[in-house]
């Protein structure tokens, strides 16, 4: 017996499909509330047709719209608005951003207090006691899974990072994933966006709280991006790549939520407050690197890690090559960035004196703790200053 044990939880209901957007109204008034606060992206008028069909079944909205991602001041600002509305459900339409937003506004609006009074690491980490108000997410990209992960990330100015804030209750209540949503989704949207979506699904994979249902989604989700991210930034996404990326970003969010990440993720969140860098291309420009660090450590410091192996497998799922090494991997991602034209960390203002501020915050961020072994301080700053 190996006294296998893990936990896994989602949100309560997930409808996937193309044209599942249009359930969405009747799927929401169900749920109860008479008042919604939809919380767009910088362009509302995408939200508007389902804004038009949720007034037409007699619920009254407001719209609260999110340019770029979500901070502390925003959330103060949204979750006023949310109050002075009296809104009884929240709906997130939009890329990670819009949803993290949300799901926040939903859970500020029954606690109370300040969102620093519950942010990990940079705030004060208190417990958010208070059931949120019914969250509903509704993606209109492919990279965060947001629609079911617990957590929701807000950047800070004051602490030039990004905390989360986190609660069993934040997950959504319902999460509509259309892939058709993706059309007209910018090439560099596409990228960032889906190279965060296969971070989230490897991580999880070598993290130290793997467990059999998170690999068995993360390996899907590997094998659908990597057959289809290339073709759909490059060519433009076809059906069958829409539903693979939007897969893959399901995925990942399910794998992150239920096993962890690890150091891609360590360093994006004190990246991503440092610096006006978009969450997608930081996990882009740090996974190789990662990944190769990573493999070196646990070859000389723990040879027997079950997390080595699956650096090979890791490697097949990229390639399609059953026998590819794991360094091919480190290929395939550096290959795939190259044509994605993904940069690295130095376009967006990291400079070589800023490195150990880099690393002395990834060190300590949530994130990390899922890293299959701890890293030296050299062996972070070797990645940071690798991804520039």
């Amino acid at each position: 017996m190996s006294g296998l044990s893990f936990e896994f939880a989602t949100a309560t209901r997930i409808l996937f499909g193309p044209g599942r957007v249009k359930e969405a109204p009747e799927a929401i008034q169900a749920l109860g509330g008479s008042r919604v606060l939809l919380v767009t992206g910088k362009n509302p008028a995408r939200a508007q047709p389902l804004r038009e069909a949720l007034e037409r079944r007699g619920l009254a909205v407001r719209v609260f719209s999110v340019d770029g991602e979500p901070t502390v001041e925003l959330a103060r600002d949204g979750t006023a608005v949310a109050l002075e509305f009296r809104c009884d459900l929240v709906v997130g339409f939009g890329g990670g951003s819009a949803l993290d937003a949300g799901k926040t506004l939903a859970a500020l609006a029954t606690n109370g207090g300040d969102p620093t009074d519950y942010l990990e690491v940079i705030g004060k980490g208190l417990p958010l006691t208070k059931t949120s108000l019914p969250f509903v997410a509704i993606p209109t990209t492919a990279g965060t899974g947001t629609e079911v992960t617990r957590n929701a990330v807000l950047g800070s100015k004051d602490a030039k990072a990004k905390a989360s804030l986190r609660a069993p209750h934040m997950l959504p209540r319902l999460a509509v994933v259309d892939p058709d949503l993706l059309v007209g989704a910018p090439a560099a949207v596409l990228a960032s966006s889906g190279l965060d979506a296969l971070s989230q699904l490897i991580e999880p994979f070598v993290c130290i709280r793997a467990n059999p249902l998170t690999d068995a989604l993360a390996r899907e989700g590997i094998r659908r991006s990597a057959r289809s991210l290339r073709r759909a930034v490059l060519d433009g996404p076809d059906a069958d790549a829409r539903e693979d990326l939007a897969l893959a970003s399901l995925y990942g969010g399910l794998c992150l939520a239920n096993s962890g990440l690890g150091a891609v993720h360590g360093f994006a969140a004190p990246m991503g407050g440092m610096f006006d860098a978009p969450h997608g291309a930081v996990c882009a420009a740090l996974l190789s690197a990662v990944l190769d660090v990573n493999l070196k450590a646990l070859r000389e410091r723990a040879p027997q890690h079950p997390a080595l192996p699956r650096f090979q497998e890791i490697a097949a799922l990229l390639t399609g090559r059953p026998d590819a090494r794991p360094e091919e991997a480190l290929t395939w991602v550096d290959e795939l960035r190259a044509a994605l034209r993904i940069p690295g960390l130095g376009r967006y203002g990291l400079t070589t004196a800023q490195v150990p501020e880099l690393v002395a915050k990834a060190s300590v961020a949530n994130s990390m703790k899922g890293n299959p072994l701890v890293l030296t301080e050299a062996e972070l700053t070797e990645i940071a200053t690798r991804s520039m």
